[in-house]
């Protein structure tokens, strides 16, 4: 019996300490990109962004960083810039794809404290900052691994969801992840996102 109350306790302190370890790492430890919401439809939603500074860098399709496009925005926010200066992580991390052009782009939104004042200007000559503008778009959230199948899925439900409401979309998708790569599928949070370009409907 004492054993066994032994192994519990220990199993719960682990726990414990592993949950705290997640959240302090997780989504809710860092700023978000401000929007407002203007509609919501279970997983869907139109919202409002304004202007946002972001830290981009050229992303090879489908490679959710793994081609070092995160390290080298990772590199810029701890310090890899003319300032010396080390800029707070933000959610979520804005990625888009565009084959026919060229490499895609990953993007670290700049912290509204940094933005609003003097940007430090990136070491790294293959990161830049660039101006992400505001607008409306539609939005689908889901879960899971950012995988080609998985993202293909969503934008395709999100493009037949904005059909039904009326709209005309931006031919381009962008994708948005929130969590750290050790977050377990079911938690994570992931966002397809695709600008509105037409005002048939007010809000």
């Amino acid at each position: 019996m004492g054993r066994r109350m032994f192994w519990l306790i220990g199993f719960v302190v682990v726990s414990v300490c592993a949950y705290w370890g997640w959240k302090l790492t997780a989504r809710n430890a860092y700023e978000a990109a401000e929007y407002k919401t203007l509609e919501q439809q279970g997983q869907f939603e139109i919202r409002e962004y304004p202007e946002l500074m972001l830290a981009t860098t050229s992303m090879k399709a489908a490679s959710q960083g793994e081609d070092g496009s995160f390290m080298r925005l990772f590199r810029y926010i701890s310090g890899g810039n003319d300032a010396e200066q080390k800029v707070a992580m933000t959610v979520p991390v804005f990625m888009e794809e565009n084959e026919e052009q060229g490499p895609g782009q990953m993007g670290f939104v700049l912290p509204k404290d940094v933005s609003s004042a003097r940007i430090p200007q990136p070491a790294d000559e293959s990161v830049n900052i660039r101006q992400r503008d505001g607008g409306k778009f539609a939005v689908f959230r889901f879960a899971g691994r950012m995988d080609e199948a998985t993202l293909d899925d969503a934008e395709q439900k999100l493009r037949n969801w904005v059909a039904t409401k009326g709209f005309k979309a931006d031919p381009e998708a962008e994708y948005a992840g929130y969590d750290p790569p050790w977050t377990p599928g079911m938690l994570r949070r992931n966002e397809v996102l695709i600008r509105l370009v037409s005002d048939e409907q007010t809000y």
